[in-house]
């Protein structure tokens, strides 16, 4: 069985993440082959997509989440993500299982709530009005009187697909989110994609991967007998780990060039499979992945993650794991570009926080 290295796995994941050059796409159809772009902030998405597509200007994100083209909501993993219209409709019905049994673990699973009737009123209430979890929740505590109110809002966005509505998600607001049912926002039903289909659009995105990794991305277990029914080349990783592909699936020469990219905080490239060498030294995992949950924007040389980043109101730092090249801060240039800031570029020796 065929061996694929590190860097060559590191070069197939850059091509399928858009990586290795800024692509003439537009942003919606780059949001689809990235199957959504993790969206726990507002920034963040509008990076993820500077850093891949040639000419990407913010407005063109902003103009399909008001259009309802896009729109963010809990998918893969129970996070936020933002997505097509068409994958939300898609993709939020075969992942309610992980999102039923990521509430049944958590802790407000043990309240013992009935989750059909919590979600027959909340469905109720923000379709007729689209609400904040604030009015929500006091709405739900109303009529669940002594529950716990962030227990009662966690079984809402578990068994309905809750879309924050902009202005939230757009560049540079914050607030409270505003939240209506996927299918009252967008006005048409549910379209379920299969399973199967999933598994070939995550390796399509994140391919070779193996089982494990394809259910680090999703949250979804038992995929074995997904792989297993479906017709996949088949490698192995240098550590004897059997990795799936698409039969058709370009892979290109471990010794592509790769340019210097920026990737934003909680980059779905870092975050999507359960052996992450292919892009993150594990040693360099404590710099990146916060002990609070929060997982900072990367640098990538080479291909691999080198250094942090943050924007700050006085300036861009960049805090390097190793030695950088000068295009490090030549991108930077253009990233504060970007985001119209005025600010010089740092580069300090401890990571941001």
């Amino acid at each position: 069985m065929t061996v694929l290295t590190r860097r060559a796995l590191n070069r197939a994941l850059l091509h399928r993440q858009l990586l290795l050059r800024r692509w003439k796409l537009t942003p919606a159809k780059a949001i689809e082959r990235l199957i959504g772009l993790q969206a726990q902030a507002t920034n963040p998405p509008y990076v993820a997509l500077w850093t891949r597509l040639d000419g990407f200007r913010r407005e063109q994100l902003t103009r399909l989440l008001t259009d309802r083209k896009v729109v963010r909501l809990a998918l893969m993993r129970s996070t936020l993500h933002m997505v097509t219209a068409d994958d939300c409709l898609a993709l939020r019905p075969v992942l309610q299982p992980m999102l039923e049994a990521a509430y049944t673990r958590s802790v407000y699973g043990r309240e013992n709530l009935d989750l059909d009737k919590i979600a027959k009123l909340a469905r109720e209430l923000v379709e007729a009005e689209p609400l904040t979890n604030a009015d929500l929740g006091r709405a739900l505590a109303e009529r669940w009187p002594g529950k716990d109110v962030t227990a009662l809002l966690h079984a809402v966005r578990t068994t309905l697909a809750i879309v924050q509505l902009p202005p939230r998600g757009l560049w540079g607001v914050g607030g409270q989110p505003t939240g209506t049912t996927a299918e009252a926002w967008l006005g048409r039903p549910f379209n379920p994609t299969s399973t199967d289909e999933l598994v070939r659009r995550y390796l399509a995105a994140f391919g070779p991967a193996s089982v494990a990794d394809a259910q680090q991305w999703s949250g979804l277990t038992r995929l074995r007998e997904v792989f297993d029914r479906l017709a996949l080349k088949t490698f192995t990783d240098e550590n004897g780990v059997q990795l799936y592909d698409l039969p058709d699936a370009r892979r290109p020469h471990p010794d592509t060039p790769a340019p210097v990219r920026f990737l934003p905080e909680f980059d779905n490239t870092l975050l999507s499979h359960a052996d992450r060498a292919r892009i993150l030294a594990p040693e360099h995992k404590p710099h990146v992945f916060t002990n609070n949950g929060l997982i900072r924007g990367t640098v990538l040389v080479d291909g691999f993650v080198a250094a942090t980043w943050k924007l700050r109101p006085d300036a861009l730092t960049v805090t390097p794991l190793w030695a950088l090249p000068d295009e490090v801060e030549q991108e930077a240039h253009r990233l504060a570009a970007f985001a119209d800031a005025d600010v010089p570029i740092r580069f300090v020796a401890e990571p941001a926080t």
